[in-house]
């Protein structure tokens, strides 16, 4: 596709050039600046709710629980396997929202922001329900990480089956089967899409134990969906 650029010469006249460009790139151009948009937009948006929620407006605060309250509660179902578990989880991150609504700067994004609380408040949860969260699969397994290196892109394919999956219940009884590390490291990978760096971070981990954590996760996972594909 040619498209056409003016310009000033050097003398300051007018001229015109084309130059090549791939229609595909074009489009995925397009489409990035579209998403950079509207996540400028979205930004703004919300960093206007917080201001207002923080004047007391009851408006701007509904607004802001509305539309996080389901990705916050499938975010405590997928950790916790208990719908009363995440309804108690969801409560508790929307309390200290709101509670520290006022330490937000509005330099990241709302659901960052949010998303860190609600981490915060799982792994809170996770550690009183230890006992009753932990499995059999072992957080040791160091060969996971060799073993599923080399098959980097293959890895991906339970995780591509699990975020298919249009059931909560069939999403549980899969992510049920991991230790609550494993399971922590699979949300924050698969869901919020974070790095291993960011992982590592938030957990006060290797980006290394990390990547163990989640090949572990993901052979263990790989496991259990040829079984049920065997039944």
């Amino acid at each position: 596709m040619l498209v056409p650029h003016r310009c000033v010469g050097n003398k300051g006249e007018p001229h015109e050039f084309t130059f090549n460009v791939c229609e595909k790139d074009a489009a995925h151009t397009v489409a990035i600046v579209a998403a950079r948009a509207s996540c400028m937009s979205q930004k703004a948006e919300e960093r206007k709710l917080v201001e207002a929620a923080l004047e007391g407006a009851p408006y701007a605060w509904e607004s802001l629980v509305r539309r996080y309250e389901g990705r916050v509660y499938n975010f405590g179902l997928r950790l916790t396997g208990s719908e009363s578990d995440a309804m108690d989880l969801m409560q508790e991150v929307f309390i200290g929202v709101y509670r520290n609504l006022h330490r937000f700067r509005g330099e990241s994004m709302f659901s960052t922001w949010l998303f860190r609380i609600a981490h915060n408040k799982a792994v809170d949860m996770g550690r009183k329900n230890k006992p009753y969260l932990e499995t059999s699969l072992s957080s040791d397994d160091e060969s996971a990480q060799e073993e599923m290196q080399p098959l980097a892109d293959a890895s991906t394919a339970p995780l591509s089956q699990l975020m298919q999956e249009q059931e909560n219940a069939r999403i549980q009884a899969l992510l049920a089967a991991l230790s609550w590390e494993h399971r922590l490291v699979v949300e924050l990978k698969v869901f919020q899409s974070h790095t291993f760096d960011d992982i590592a971070a938030l957990e006060g981990i290797s980006a290394n134990t990390a990547k163990t954590r989640f090949y572990t996760a993901m052979r263990a996972l790989k496991k259990l969906l040829e079984k049920q594909h065997d039944l």
